[in-house]
């Protein structure tokens, strides 16, 4: 066997310090390619004079705070657990859903389902719908909006004597605005879990 003419390179034999090295350097890139961001794009602006118009800014969803939801908490807070927003009515503004508890520290508070729009004159926010009511005892999971419509699952009880703790129904819902009032309908039928 010919003996290399070239000494042995250091970089052959990694050792922990150069493990140890090259982490530290992708560790640095990540954390400088984290706060060097690109600026945000801007279209150009047509100049004056040539007619073209631009679309009016889209309304911005109603908002959940200072929203007093009709739900008896007592002591306690209401919960905005989950929000989505979405045109529900075909007007162009925005409508808000929320899904609101009390705040307990035990168990499962039951949710109402809310619709928010804002108010015609002072543009405040504010509950038209009620999909949900929480004196009927449920949950909602799989909570969406989206086409026009707000999708859910709803997870009840099938008697009193079922505890709070163990919902055994659980209902795949949808509520689209039809006319002048949400549509509720159930594309599969309630089962136990």
């Amino acid at each position: 066997m010919q003996q290399s003419a070239v000494p042995e390179l250091a970089h052959a034999h990694p050792r922990p310090i150069h493990w140890l090295a090259t982490a530290t350097a992708v560790a640095g890139v990540v954390a400088l390619s984290s706060v060097l961001q690109p600026g945000s794009a801007t279209a150009a602006q047509p100049s004056t004079g040539t007619g073209a118009k631009s679309a009016p800014p889209a309304a911005a969803p109603p908002t959940t705070a200072g929203v007093a939801f009709p739900l008896a908490c007592g002591r306690v807070k209401p919960v905005v657990a989950k929000k989505a927003s979405g045109d529900l009515d075909g007007d162009g503004s925005p409508e808000t859903v929320a899904v609101v508890h009390c705040d307990s520290a035990m168990g499962t508070p039951p949710d109402g389902v809310y619709v928010l729009t804002h108010a015609a004159g002072t543009g405040k926010p504010r509950v038209v719908a009620t999909l949900v009511a929480p004196k009927d005892r449920l949950n909602v999971t799989d909570f969406t909006v989206r086409a026009g419509a707000v999708t859910a699952t709803l997870l009840g009880y099938s008697s009193s004597d079922v505890p709070s703790c163990c919902p055994d129904l659980k209902t795949a819902t949808k509520w689209q605005w039809k006319g002048n009032a949400f549509v509720r309908s159930t594309p599969d039928q309630a089962h136990s879990v």
